[in-house]
């Protein structure tokens, strides 16, 4: 068994990192695809409807796209009803409208990297810690984004929902992925975790991560993050190799503190969802 000395002499060997709004900057791409996509199935722009469904959108940042439009369209299509689609279809044809409206902003030039992020990354590979990027997007417009930022070599693992058996954020699966196709670290505790959205923060404190660090570059701000598990909060994620040095200089957090003061983080999403 591993000791409490043990664990704070150990290094952060693995990098958990999200993409859109973390080390991406997409300008809002999010809304604006999901936008089209609802468009695309007959929701009128600014309809009681769309207002209710982009807020949706909003407080579920971060989840996996397809679990997504299953909550907005898959109730609505029952058995079928007159048009014969059901409702898993309704919400497979939202999710791909989604994707296809993102691919075209993406292949706009809509996108960028997060300042810093590139260089980030670099640091911590060259500090001997394997960094993985993850996302709640499919893997065909997870690789276009990466093309798009001609990342495509920056990491040794990206991971998409599906990479992990269908489950996006708030589970931890992505983060576990990480961890067990890895191999980078012995203890889960090792693993950092970093996000801009309050789903980030549950996946990370769901997978028993020893850093969990919000950042400011995307959907949720600082009290969010911080409701939701947030170790630390930082300004993005150019910040982030600095940290884990502190960190490994004070030795590891201590978790139980830390969820006693963040609250109940998961039925506060449930909450806000």
């Amino acid at each position: 068994m591993t000791s409490p000395t043990d664990i704070t002499r150990d290094p952060f060997r693995l990098v958990v990192l999200d993409m859109a709004g973390t080390t991406v900057a997409d300008g809002g791409l999010v809304e604006q695809a999901f936008s089209a996509a609802a468009q695309r199935l007959g929701v009128r722009p600014g309809s009681d409807e769309h207002v209710r469904q982009l807020a949706y959108v909003r407080a579920t940042m971060g989840e996996s796209k397809i679990s997504v439009f299953r909550h907005l369209f898959a109730a609505e299509g029952g058995d079928g009803g007159e048009d014969g689609e059901d409702g898993e279809d309704k919400a497979q044809r939202a999710n791909s409208a989604f994707e296809d409206a993102y691919g075209e902003l993406v292949d706009a030039g809509r996108i960028a990297p997060v300042p810093g992020a590139r260089e980030a990354v670099e640091r911590l590979a060259s500090e001997g810690r394997t960094v993985v990027l993850t996302t709640g997007f499919a893997r065909p417009t997870q690789d276009a984004v990466l093309a798009a930022l001609g990342w495509q070599d920056l990491v040794p693992l990206t991971l998409c929902p599906a990479d992990a058996g269908g489950r996006g954020r708030p589970f931890p699966d992505m983060v576990l992925a990480a961890f067990l196709r890895t191999g980078a670290v012995g203890d889960v505790r090792r693993t950092v975790v970093a996000g801009d959205t309050s789903y980030d923060m549950l996946s990370g404190v769901r997978s028993g991560a020893g850093i969990v660090a919000g950042v400011l570059t995307g959907a949720h701000d600082k009290d969010r993050l911080t409701r939701h598990g947030a170790t630390h909060v930082l300004g993005s994620v150019a910040e982030l190799p600095d940290l884990i040095a502190r960190a490994e200089a004070a030795g590891l957090p201590d978790l139980a503190a830390r969820a006693e003061s963040a609250g109940p983080p998961a039925a506060a999403a449930r909450a806000e969802a």
